[in-house]
Order: structure tokens, then sequence, then C-alpha cells
């Protein structure tokens, strides 16, 4: 009777936390913008002071990364580098426009696989909706199918944490009792990546027919006619004046994406960054803090070479949408650690006790575990253990693991909510329907599709004893 009682105490009070949670965001996303972080913080606010629950970690890292990369970037546009890349990629899709759709999470997803981080995204966000609105292209398409190739990316990387995560729990030292099923990275790898790869063309594809044209989008033409947003100006061919004038952009797009490609090596070669004392061991330099140093290397580069004014740096859009998505970044994901910081173990178990009747379970376990700590890592962290003990082959917990874009579930992720700010047409949106935005379609896509694709390789790769 009285473990009853505890139980059903238990389960009221994590209903309560749950509801502090949605609400919280709800409230945001109704409020849009900077409230949506705002009020993220209302509902720690309320979990500590009311609820009595620990504060959990806020993912300073990552807001850091968010505001290194977006000041360069900031400073990029602002010395013309945007217009020049904007130039060069709309003469590569002029031909066929619609192309960005495909190319454009395609890159996005290239850069984070390199970079072991979907914030690399914020790099390419300005150039995605110019090239798009440029070209008469419902930005939607774009924005959204690449924000969400970026986040399905970060699995596939031998760099990011969720890989390091999934590679100590199913690799030669995972302590699996047989030894034959642990996996390298490499067979990871040759699940994952392909497996990811298609879903990514799935639901680029799926992205190109969804919404309407902007010349028939209501919101749209609400903003165009109170002159919210400027009519989008055709890339015609420039005339020699116009090119050379657009051509001053070249050196600071090239320092920007001299910068990108420099995370991505220092991703890619451990030993090119330096090898720092941590504690009683040497390792080398973290690759949060290698981004971090990078994109302020590459800001200050682009304000002395291109001689940019430092104040106009803070006026361009990409710094307003960047501000944004970290004060969002910041509420949102301080209010799920928290939450799931406070239950983690009741959830483990209860997820634990379904999965052992129905292992496909574990994929969708994955996909709402990571909707509430809006982190692959933590998700893998969390997941993966259990379906270890429950004897499920590792390789089918690597084809099950792309269910981690759950993450994009609820509108609280950082390049959510900057490809929304970024989109002056309004046509990506957060909806006052918490679990219905711009990015629930290509999310569900591509998690879908993904899943199924790697259980398919990982079949034909076991089955020839890969």
């Amino acid at each position: 009777m009285l473990a009853s009682f505890l139980q059903d105490q238990t389960v009221v009070r994590i209903l309560l936390e749950a509801v502090v949670v949605i609400g919280a965001i709800y409230m945001g996303v109704r409020a849009g913008g900077l409230a949506i972080g705002l009020w993220g913080g209302v509902g720690v606010f309320i979990l500590a002071f009311l609820l009595g629950v620990p504060p959990g970690s806020p993912p300073i890292d990552a807001m850091l990364i968010v505001l290194t990369v977006v000041a360069a970037a900031s400073a990029m546009q602002a010395a013309g580098g945007t217009d020049y890349l904007v130039m060069v990629a709309s003469r590569i899709i002029r031909a066929h426009p619609k192309q960005i759709t495909w190319v454009a999470p395609l890159v996005s997803f290239l850069f984070t696989v390199g970079a072991g981080t979907g914030n690399i995204y914020f790099a390419l966000l300005p150039v995605i909706y110019e090239v798009a609105y440029a070209n008469d292209i419902r930005p939607e398409k774009p924005l959204a199918a690449s924000a969400t190739a970026s986040q399905m990316a970060v699995i596939c990387s031998p760099v990011s944490a969720a890989m390091a995560a999934m590679l100590v729990l199913v690799g030669m030292q995972s302590g699996l009792l047989d030894t034959s099923l642990a996996l390298t990275l490499p067979k990871i790898l040759m699940i994952i990546l392909p497996a990811s790869l298609i879903g990514v063309l799935a639901l680029s594809t799926v992205q190109n027919f969804i919404g309407k044209p902007l010349a028939q989008d209501p919101e749209y033409q609400k903003r165009l006619a109170e002159g919210r947003v400027l009519p989008p100006e055709p890339l015609h061919d420039l005339t020699p004046d116009e090119e050379a004038e657009v051509r001053k952009g070249r050196l600071p797009a090239f320092i920007f994406l001299a910068g990108v490609a420099f995370i991505m090596l220092l991703a890619l070669v451990p030993s090119l960054r330096p090898s720092l004392p941590l504690g009683e061991e040497i390792a080398p330099l973290s690759m949060n803090a290698a981004i971090q140093l990078v994109m302020i290397l590459v800001a200050v580069l682009i304000i002395m070479l291109s001689k940019v004014t430092v104040s106009d740096i803070s006026k361009q859009g990409t710094w307003s949408s960047g501000i944004t998505s970290m004060i969002a970044l910041f509420g949102v994901a301080w209010l799920a650690s928290t939450f799931i910081a406070a239950n983690s173990g009741d959830i483990t178990t209860a997820l634990g006790s379904v999965a052992e009747k129905a292992p496909w379970m574990l994929a969708i376990a994955m996909f709402l575990v990571s909707a509430f700590t809006t982190s692959q890592s933590t998700t893998t962290n969390a997941i993966v253990p259990i379906g270890l003990s429950l004897g499920i082959a590792p390789w089918l917990l690597v084809a099950m693991w792309p269910a981690v874009i759950g993450i994009y579930a609820f509108p609280a992720n950082g390049s959510q909510i900057a490809s929304v700010e970024m989109d002056q047409t309004g046509t990506t949106k957060l909806s006052k329907f918490i679990l219905w935005h711009s990015f629930t379609i290509p999310m569900l896509v591509g998690a879908v599709v993904s899943v199924l694709a790697g259980l398919a390789i990982g079949y034909l790769l076991m089955g020839f004893g890969a």
C-alpha cells in the first residue's frame, strides 16, 4: 500500500513538472522571439522555487559557439561577404533554382559531419535565406530542411559528443559479454552515414511540396504590403560596375570560409589542436573551445582587413537573429535539462520495462527522450545502455539512432529559432501548437526514413559479417 502510494506521488510529481515545462514552451512560442528563452527561464524559476527541483546545467558551450559564429557571420555580412556568397551560389543554382532545397541541406549535413556540431549551420543560414528569397523560393523549404539535416548529421560525425558516447557504449571497450557484437567507428559509420543521407534526401524531396508559393502566401503578402519585408530582387546578371562592387566582399567571404574549413580540419585531425593539461592527463583542445576561438579570430581578421566599422556588425540581420536564438537556447535548454536531471531514474526505469517487451520501442524512446533533453549525446547515454542490458544487438541500436532527431519535436532548438528569425517573409514558423511547426514534417520524414534505411543497411552488413 505504501509503495503504491509513493509511486502515485512520483507520477503526479513528474506530470506536474512536465506541465510546467510544456506550458513554459507554449507561452514562449506564442510570444515569439526573445520570449521563447525568457519563458524557459520562468519555467526553471517555477520548478526551482515552487516545486523544489534543482536547476540543471545551462548550455553554456552551445551558447558561446552560437555567439562567436554569429559575430563572425555578422562581420562578414557587414563587409559584403554575404552578398558575394549569394552571388556565387546564385550562379550555381540559377538554371534550376529549386535545387537549393536539396543542395543546402546536403551542404549543411556535410559541414556538420566535419565540424562535429550542428551549430556550424548558423554560418550557412543567411546565405540559404538570401539565395532562396532572391529566386522567389519559399524560404521555409530550404531553411527547415537544412536545419534538420544539420542536426541529423551530428550522430554521423566522428568527432561529435554523441558519437563518442555511442562508440564507448557499443565498442570493444564497452564490456559486452560477446565481444564479436562490438562495433568499431568504421562499422558505425557504415550504418549511420548512408542511412542519414538517405533520410536527408527524402526530407528534402518532401520539402519541395510544402507550403504555398510566396505569391499566394497570406502572411508574406501582409508583411510585403506593410513594408516589413522588401520584395525579392531577381538574381539578374550583374553589370561590370555592380559585380566589381559585390566582389569587394570576396576577401571577408574567403576569410570566413577558411575559418569554417579550418574548424573541420581540426575536428578531423585532432593532432592539429594544441595538447593541453586536462586534470592529470594531456588532451587536445576541445572542439567547443576550438570553434569559439577560430570564429573570434575570423571576426577580428574581417574587421581588420575589410575595414568594417564595428558598430555596423550589431546592425546586421544575422546578429539580431543570432542573439535571439542564443537567448532562446539558454532558457529552453536549461528548462529541459532541469526536468530530465530531476527525473532521469524514473524515466529510464519506465522506458526499460516497455523496451523489454517491444525492442523497436527503443527508437520511439530515443525520439521522446531527445525531445525533452534537446541533446543527442544525453539521449544516447540514457537509452543505449537500456537496450544493451536487454540484449538488443548493438547494430540495431545504431540503426535506430537517427530517432534522436526528436530534439526538433519542440521548437526549442537554437537553429530552429534562428531559422525563423532569419526568414523575414514569415514562411518559417513556430506555431502556437507546440508540436506542429515548420520543422515537424522534415523531422518526422528524416527520422522514419533514416531508421528504416539504417535497419536495412545494418541487416545487410551484419549478414555479410561486417
